[in-house]
């Protein structure tokens, strides 16, 4: 006889129970076409990573800089990525999630080596207006930028950016990527 598998596992059919999963469920959770799905434990480089671009982000006022946060993308689906800038308006002592037109962009940090799915196409459907994949290379953070094409539903790149990432996303971006190690 197998065990019983934990409340917390069982099929969702809308973002809505997330919010109130209980304290033995997994902090890392996302839902996929309706399975309520864990991400494994973060390096210390996706650590240090997301922690670069949520310091060194500068939006202007009526945004504002978001780490580890859910958007819900449609009823089964409800991704958490590593660092985002929402409108402040959306932004309360209760959220626990972001409707996509509350997001003006996402940074995603790929654990090295992963195969995990490339989330893009799940964020432009959604009209996010920007999307950064971040990689590691030689240790060191390699942002694959993205912005929503004119044909919404879809992005084009924005660059490949390695060391610095200049860049306008509505707001002026300047980003020293060098990493030391270890970190201080």
């Amino acid at each position: 006889m197998s065990p019983a598998l934990p409340a917390w596992s069982r099929r969702f059919t809308t973002t809505g129970p997330l919010d109130a999963l209980p304290p033995d469920a997994p902090r890392r959770a996302e839902l996929i076409d309706g399975v309520l799905t864990t991400r494994p434990p973060r390096s210390a480089f996706h650590m240090f990573a997301a922690r670069l671009f949520e310091r060194s982000l500068r939006p202007p006022a009526h945004l504002a800089v978001i780490r580890s946060m859910t958007v819900a993308l449609g009823p089964r689906l409800l991704l958490s990525p590593d660092v985002l800038v929402a409108g402040r308006p959306a932004i309360g002592p209760a959220t626990t999630s972001f409707r996509p037109d509350q997001v003006h962009l996402v940074c995603e940090v790929v654990p090295a080596g992963a195969r995990e799915r490339d989330r893009r196409s799940w964020y432009a459907e959604a009209g996010i207006e920007h999307y950064w994949r971040v990689a590691c290379e030689d240790d060191q953070p390699v942002v694959h930028a993205f912005r929503l094409g004119r044909d919404a539903g879809a992005y084009v790149s924005a660059g490949v950016h390695r060391r610095r990432l200049r860049l306008d996303v509505g707001f002026d971006v300047d980003i020293d990527l060098g990493l030391e190690w270890p970190p201080a």
